[in-house]
């Protein structure tokens, strides 16, 4: 099946600027995920598959060069990478594009142009993907609209709360790929949760029960030990057919068996 809709991480740690990203790339139909410093983005690339990484420079603990470099040298040389920086110099962008980045945009953010420079990356980076239709985003039987936020499975709305419908998307968006708890907790709350907390778990159950995740609707949730749910799709949901009443016995005279 082609993908719909990627997953990205930014690193930027002004939470202003993190929020306006964040916008920006799910308004071209897509996940983002921002990390406010290196090392945590590190930790993360170390477990979580991202589509596209998009990086400041200047951020706290690890900058976002080291980051360049850790992942030119330990993750997929196909992952493209895209600097969003202040720094402006011809050397230092010559240099950052020598180190490994695929584009480098200075700031201040432009949003149309980064939506343009983003798709551009992924259109050339995976060329069979999809691209959303009017954030419409379609899998099986089941459609999640990212303007309205509704969701449906065979055409009736389904009734989800925002955190559940995010979980949902993230869910299906990363279909066919483990998705750990700690990056549902910084995809869907935006923050990390006690170890013991059950929040993970328990919108998992409602998402499931409220969606119909089964295989009779073409999908399959599974837990993965000790690390989060994957999402499968698994066929053709089956559409029952209706079950017909029984003919009417038509009124008549009751023969004896004496008339015999």
């Amino acid at each position: 099946m082609t993908r719909v809709g990627l997953r990205i991480a930014s690193l930027e740690d002004d939470a202003a600027q993190a929020a306006w990203i964040r916008e920006i790339v799910r308004a071209e139909g897509h996940e983002c995920v921002t990390f406010a410093d290196g090392r945590r983005m590190l930790v993360t690339l170390r477990k979580v598959t991202f589509d596209l990484l998009v990086l400041d420079w200047h951020v706290p603990h690890v900058t976002g060069r080291e980051v360049l470099a850790w992942v030119r040298a330990h993750l997929d040389p196909r992952v493209p990478v895209m600097f969003l920086s202040r720094r402006a110099s011809e050397e230092d962008v010559v240099a950052t594009l020598n180190a490994g980045a695929d584009d480098y945009m200075i700031k201040p953010i432009r949003p149309r142009e980064l939506g343009a420079r983003i798709t551009a990356l992924l259109r050339r980076t995976y060329p069979d993907t999809r691209q959303p239709e009017e954030g419409r985003l379609a899998w099986g039987c089941f459609t999640f609209d990212t303007v309205t936020r509704i969701a449906t499975c065979h055409g009736q709305e389904v009734r989800l709360t925002p955190k559940e419908f995010e979980l949902a998307l993230l869910l299906f968006r990363s279909e066919g790929r483990a998705v750990p708890r700690e990056h549902m907790l910084v995809a869907v709350w935006g923050k990390e949760l006690p170890p013991l907390s059950r929040t993970v778990d328990t919108h998992i159950s409602r998402v499931r029960n409220k969606l119909g995740l089964w295989e009779r609707n073409g999908v399959r949730l599974l837990p993965v030990y000790t690390h989060g749910y994957r999402l499968e799709m698994v066929g053709e949901p089956v559409v029952e057919a209706p079950v017909e009443a029984p003919p009417k016995k038509k009124k008549g005279t009751r023969r004896c068996l004496s008339d015999n």
